[in-house]
C-alpha cells in the first residue's frame, strides 16, 4: 500500500486555506489547516508531514520561527513557503535557512503540485541516503556472535525469514537475544527503509497499552490534552515488535486480532478508521500453545502471530559461544589500554554454569567482572557466579516426604528477591520472568 503524502498548511487567511485544501485533496493528498505559527508547532510534534506550506507574516509565531523549528526538529520535513511579492527578500532568506522552496501568491495551482512533487522526490532522496547510512551502520552493529550450530541454524532462518512479508513469532527465554533478531530481521527485509517501533506488553496497564498501541484523540480521557499518534501508525509501512506478547491481556487480545486482520484500528476516542500497513515480529519467553489451552490466549491471535516461528537457543546449548560471547563483551566494555582476559578457570566455570538469565546475564557478570577484577586477567572469584540453593538438600528427602512444588518456588522466588535487594527489575530478569509475573507471584505468596 502506497503511502499518502500528508500536507499542513499554516496560513492566516481562511478563505485561502480552505480552497487550497480542496483542490490539494482533489490531488489525492492529506491535507491539515492551521491558521498560525504557533498551531503549526504543536501539529508537528504531534503527526508526521511531509510537506509545509508556509505562509511567513502571522499574528503570534511567524513563519520563519516555524522554518526554525522544522529545521531543528524535522530536518527532512520539506517547507514551501507561501509568500506575497513583497515578502521576497525574506522568502530568499527562508531559503537560505533551509525552506525547500518559494510560491508567490496569488498561486498557480499546477505550479504548486509541481513544486510540491520535486519536494516530496527530494524528501525520498533524502530519507534513502540517510537510511542507507544507518542501515550500513545498523547491520555492521547487529552481528549476532555465535559459532554453535544451533545459533548458526536460526541466523540463517531470519535471513530467509527477513525476505518475506509475514508475521514471525519470536520463542525463547529471557534475555536469549530475541529483540536482536527483531533488529535483524527488519534490517534485513524489505521494510527496513521505513521504522521499527518496539514495545514491552508486560510494562503497561491495559488502558495505558491501548493508547500507546493505537493512539487516542484530544479529549478522550482527562489528561488527553492533544490527539497522540499510536505506535502502529508510527510504524506504518515498517515493523511493530511486540515484546513479551504472552502477557497482552485478554482485554486487548481482541482490538489487536482486527487490527491484524485489516490493518484497520481507531484512537482511543475517535470514530475514525485508520489505516496501517505493517509487519508484526512478536516474542515471548512462554508457551503459548499452552496459555492458549489455558484460556489465557486467544488461539486466532496466536495462529495470526506465527505464521512463521524461531525458536532462539538458550546459551547454555550454545557451547563453546558462552566464551565467544564472554570475549566479545570483554573487548566491547574494557578500554584499549586496559584490555582484560578470562584465564582457563574461569573459561571452565563459565562453561559449566546454567546461565538461567542467558546472554544478558554473561554481559552483566563480565561488566562486573571488569571492575572487580584487579590486574588483567580475571579469575573465577571475579565472576561471583551465584549458586541457586533453596535452603535445603534435595538429595536428602529419601523418605519422599518433598516439598511441594509451590513452596518450592515460593522459596526461590524469595531468595532471588533477597539476592537482588528486592529489586523487581533485577529479579524477574534472573528468574527468567515479566515484573508483571514476578509481582502476582509476591501477592500469591504473600512475600515481604
Amino acid at each position: 500500500m502506497s503511502k499518502t503524502p500528508k500536507i499542513l498548511i499554516c496560513d492566516d487567511d481562511e478563505t485561502l486555506c480552505y480552497l487550497l485544501k480542496e483542490e490539494l485533496i482533489s490531488e489525492n493528498y492529506t491535507v491539515d489547516i492551521v491558521y498560525d505559527g504557533k498551531y503549526a508547532i504543536e501539529n508537528l510534534k504531534q503527526k508526521n508531514y511531509d510537506i509545509l506550506l508556509l505562509d511567513l507574516e502571522m499574528q503570534y509565531v511567524s513563519g520563519e520561527k516555524v522554518l526554525k523549528y522544522t529545521k531543528e526538529n524535522n530536518p527532512q520535513l520539506q517547507v514551501v513557503v507561501l509568500t506575497a511579492q513583497s515578502d521576497m527578500r525574506t522568502a530568499i532568506e527562508c531559503i537560505k535557512l533551509g525552506a525547500y522552496d518559494f510560491i508567490n501568491k496569488p498561486y498557480d495551482f499546477q505550479q504548486l503540485v509541481l513544486t510540491i512533487e520535486r519536494a516530496l522526490k527530494h524528501k525520498e532522496l533524502l530519507e534513502k541516503n540517510t537510511l542507507l547510512k544507518n542501515k550500513v551502520e545498523k547491520i555492521n552493529s547487529l552481528n549476532i556472535i555465535g559459532k554453535s550450530k544451533k545459533i548458526k541454524e536460526v541466523i540463517h532462518l531470519a535471513e530467509r525469514a527477513a525476505s518475506s512479508d509475514s508475521n514471525i513469532l519470536l520463542e525463547g527465554e529471557t534475555g536469549t537475544g530475541k529483540e536482536l533478531f527483531a533488529e535483524f530481521i527488519h534490517q534485513y527485509s524489505k521494510r527496513n527503509n521505513k521504522p521499527l517501533v518496539a514495545i514491552n506488553c508486560a510494562s503497561l496497564p491495559d488502558q495505558l497499552m491501548e493508547s500507546e498501541l493505537f493512539g487516542y484523540e484530544k479529549g478522550a480521557f482527562t489528561d488527553a490534552k492533544t490527539t497522540k499518534q499510536g505506535l502502529v501508525e508510527i510504524a506504518d509501512g515498517g515493523t511493530l515488535f511486540l515484546d513479551e506478547i504472552g502477557e497482552l491481556s485478554l482485554t486487548l487480545q481482541p482490538k489487536l486480532l482486527r487490527f491484524l486482520e485489516n490493518g484497520e484500528f481507531r484512537h482511543i476516542g475517535g470514530t475514525t478508521n485508520l489505516n496501517s500497513n505493517i509487519r508484526i515480529i512478536a516474542a515471548t519467553n512462554r508457551n503459548l500453545m499452552e496459555y492458549a489451552d489455558q484460556k489465557k490466549f486467544r488461539r486466532d491471535l496466536l495462529f495470526r502471530l506465527n505464521v512463521i516461528t524461531l525458536t532462539i537457543p538458550p546459551l547454555a546449548e550454545r557451547g563453546n559461544d558462552i566464551i565467544v560471547l564472554a570475549e566479545y563483551f570483554l573487548k566491547k566494555k574494557c578500554s584499549i589500554n586496559q584490555l582484560k582476559i578470562l584465564s582457563q578457570e574461569a573459561k571452565s566455570e563459565l562453561l559449566s554454569y546454567p546461565f538461567p538469565g542467558n546472554v544478558r546475564e554473561l554481559e552483566h557478570m563480565i561488566e562486573r567482572a571488569i571492575i572487580f577484577s584487579e590486574g588483567n586477567v580475571i579469575e573465577v572469584k571475579d565472576l561471583n557466579l551465584p549458586t541457586f540453593n533453596f535452603g535445603y538438600d534435595l538429595e536428602q528427602e529419601e523418605n519422599g516426604d518433598f516439598l511441594k512444588l509451590e513452596d518450592v518456588e515460593r522459596l526461590h522466588i524469595r531468595k532471588a528477591l533477597n539476592l537482588n535487594d528486592w529489586n523487581r527489575e533485577s529479579t524477574a530478569r534472573s528468574l527468567g520472568i515479566s515484573q508483571k509475573t514476578l509481582y502476582s507471584k509476591i501477592i500469591k505468596y504473600n512475600l515481604k
